[in-house]
């Protein structure tokens, strides 16, 4: 804070305490005319309800008295006075390291425990795996769900589908870097009419019985999959977890399975992106949210 700036702060608190022990003064005072103690002035309702004017009681005076002297005790030890530090040295800045730091020596303390294992260790640990389900909450649960179980773009973690893999490096992986899955539009490739053929021919290849307008499609989108798609997605759709393509012939859909979704999804293409959590968490959190994930799907 500027010297001017600090020099109208304290003008403005000066002012304040000054302007509350004039009132405190005037408000004690007897003054000429002033009516005694017990006479009414001159209010009355329902008949004997009548308004006093009895003197402010002098504990209640004590008190008010008492908060101005605590305002100016409190100037002198604490901050309030424009740039002066008071005599404690206290600031919410220096509060707030000391209780982050007494925090990180207890985390510090928690994950000594942790310390040196890796993610299939710390999966056979009610423990660790407690400590990883509340990692998860506060850093996963808002795209993933507090139960692991996604949305529509945010994979479902607790079934059998993993687009870049299941395995425990994998998983680390994703969480330590993030994962970009980047679709890329085929309406002007395809055409509307091209579109709706791969669509319908991606619809049924998890072996969905299809209405025969939809099958037609399908068995004209076969070729048009295979020169488009398949370099992606296999031959055969079954994904490709070294490129985050994923598998179209399990039934489990990223963005919903419906022939409209997925003729979207063809058209339009889909962009998705998970932020990488490596330097937020650091690697052995990072271990304990991996463990926990992987537990997810083995329930």
């Amino acid at each position: 804070m500027t010297g001017v700036w600090s020099w109208f702060v304290v003008a403005i608190v000066a002012l304040n305490i000054a302007g509350c022990v004039w009132l405190l003064i005037y408000a004690s005072r007897k003054r000429p005319g002033e009516k005694v103690a017990g006479e009414t002035t001159g209010h009355q309702w329902d008949g004997d309800l009548a308004e006093l004017n009895n003197p402010m009681p002098r504990w209640w005076l004590i008190l008010f008295v008492g908060t101005v002297l605590f305002s100016l005790a409190y100037l002198v030890l604490y901050p309030g006075a424009g740039s002066y530090a008071g005599t404690l040295g206290w600031s919410q800045v220096g509060q707030y390291d000391e209780e982050v730091a007494a925090q990180r020596a207890r985390e510090a303390e928690l994950f000594a425990g942790y310390a040196g294992k890796d993610v299939s260790a710390l999966a056979a640990d009610p423990r660790a795996l407690a400590t990883g389900e509340r990692l998860f909450a506060n850093t996963c649960s808002t795209c993933h769900g507090a139960d692991g179980r996604g949305a529509p773009g945010f994979p479902n973690l607790t079934d059998a589908d993993w687009i870049y893999g299941s395995d425990d490096a994998a998983i680390v992986a994703s969480i330590t870097h993030g994962r970009g899955g980047l679709m890329p539009p085929f309406a002007t490739v395809l055409g509307e009419q091209g579109v709706a053929e791969v669509a319908a021919y991606a619809y049924g290849l998890g072996g969905r019985v299809m209405e025969p307008a939809l099958a037609s499609l399908a068995a004209r989108g076969s070729t048009r999959f295979a020169q488009t798609c398949a370099a992606c997605h296999g031959a055969n759709g079954k994904g490709n977890p070294a490129l985050g393509a994923p598998n179209l012939a399990d039934g489990i859909w990223l963005y919903g399975g419906s022939f409209d979704t997925i003729k979207q999804s063809v058209s339009r293409g889909r962009n998705g992106r998970m932020p990488p959590h490596g330097a937020l968490l650091g690697e052995q959190r990072v271990a304990l949210v991996a463990a926990y994930v992987r537990s997810l799907g083995e329930r």
